[in-house]
């Protein structure tokens, strides 16, 4: 019995150390988890998504206004109290009355308002995917830059732990040179003052670390506890990443960005807008149907019976009804007139888009080029720098540089590495952004 709980128990926890495993390989997220989840789950985006389906709905109300309307009415009334039949001789009587109808209206012309409204409720429809759409590659680009920021981070830190593990190191060589008497005591104090200062450093990027983490998790918006990012390796990014021309982009910007779509929908819009407003000139005409019949009863008279009198009061009614805009007290002609005007402005606001996703590629191209010369410069500075720090260790173990000199060419050497790091972060979301203006995936 024991050995069979022990193995009960064993495999309990052989299972927990499954889910516990499956867990955490879950929360570490890689940059197309993080796409991905922040498309299917982001606020704006649902709201957008609810938008559409409001459309949706008006597309089916505004097919209903092509369908004939149609009504059907019943009404039952009764009266009691007394009724003179005869000069001066009143009886008690009872009244029913029944009466049932229904009625057809159909809309044969109205200035072709219901096609032209019809239009209007698809074309919005249209332009809420394309505005869904934008939503989506803004999101996009913003996980991207925060999950970068997280791997800089991280970067950050490794450099800071090795900087501590070589300063740690250094410590207890300048001791060893100390107990042997080559170099004075003073230099401890100096050694073990840096490396309270890059321990310090060392706290301050695992803290850069975790804000990183926690501005994507709220970007996400999941809990920040457990939250973590798989490392991706960022390879030293070469020219090949750069466009050797803005044209290229700025062609496919203009032609494929959502918000260029956008503003062209609008003008296809506003200017059906116009045309409605414009059928309020033209007449309208109605046809309509209707049915009635009903049956009285009183205790005074004998009726004949409920259907028999329903079958003998039957009614039809037909109409035609033409209606001719005279004069609107100037409805028609202000509606015309703010119609153009909005037809006018989304032309506006298309040469506007088209000057802002100008500007922004235009700048973003430039940024990149800046941003490769910057890493090419660093890349070259931290050279320099190793070179002159590896010279200015032999010196010192020789005892021919103080140790002060000796920090500042460390201090040199780690700030050459600092700007590398950021130099090349700086580049890689760069080239990220004009990616994303050429339409390529983001999570790559």
């Amino acid at each position: 019995m024991k050995k069979r709980n022990k193995i009960k128990n064993a495999i309990i926890a052989c299972l927990l150390l499954f889910v516990v495993s499956s867990y955490a390989q879950q929360n570490k997220w890689t940059l197309e988890a993080c796409v991905k989840y922040a498309i299917e789950n982001n606020i704006s985006v649902k709201l957008a998504q609810n938008t559409i389906l409001t459309n949706e709905q008006d597309i089916k109300s505004s097919k209903g206004q092509f369908l004939p309307s149609f009504g059907a009415g019943l009404s039952q009334s009764m009266s009691l109290g007394q009724s003179e039949i005869y000069p001066g001789q009143f009886v008690d009587r009872t009244f029913h009355s029944t009466s049932v109808g229904f009625s057809l209206s159909q809309t044969v012309f109205n200035g072709f308002r219901n096609t032209y409204l019809y239009q209007q409720s698809k074309l919005t429809t249209e332009t809420s995917n394309l505005e869904l759409n934008r939503i989506k590659d803004d999101i996009s680009l913003n996980v991207a830059n925060a999950y970068l920021n997280v791997l800089f981070n991280k970067e950050n830190l490794e450099t800071a732990k090795a900087q501590f593990a070589f300063t740690k190191k250094q410590l207890s060589q300048i001791q060893e040179l100390v107990d042997a008497g080559v170099q004075p005591k003073a230099n401890i104090y100096d050694a073990e003052a840096t490396l309270s200062r890059d321990e310090q450093q060392v706290t301050l990027a695992e803290n850069s670390v975790n804000l990183a983490l926690l501005n994507l998790s709220q970007l996400l918006q999941v809990p920040f506890e457990g939250f973590t990012v798989e490392e991706v390796e960022i390879d030293s990014p070469s020219e090949a990443l750069l466009y050797s021309s803005v044209k290229p982009v700025l062609n496919y910007a203009m032609e494929n960005r959502n918000e260029i779509k956008v503003a062209e929908k609008n003008i296809e819009n506003a200017e059906l807008g116009t045309k409605i407003a414009k059928s309020g000139y033209l007449p309208s005409l109605t046809f309509g149907y209707g049915f009635n019949s009903g049956a009285n009863f009183s205790n005074l008279i004998t009726n004949n019976s409920f259907f028999q009198q329903i079958n003998d009061n039957k009614g039809h009614s037909l109409n035609l009804n033409l209606s001719i805009p005279i004069f609107s007290r100037f409805q028609n002609k202000t509606s015309v007139a703010k119609a153009e005007i909005q037809e006018q402005n989304s032309l506006l606001n298309l040469q506007q888009e088209k000057l802002n996703l100008e500007s922004n590629i235009q700048s973003a191209f430039t940024d990149a080029q800046a941003a490769f010369k910057a890493y090419q410069a660093a890349k070259k500075s931290v050279t320099s720098q190793e070179l002159a720090f590896n010279n200015s260790k032999e010196r010192f173990d020789i005892g021919a540089m103080t140790a002060f000199d000796l920090e500042q060419a460390r201090v040199q050497l780690i700030n050459a590495q600092a700007s590398l790091i950021n130099a090349k972060y700086d580049f890689v979301f760069k080239t990220k952004v004009l990616d994303f203006y050429m339409g390529k995936s983001l999570a790559n």
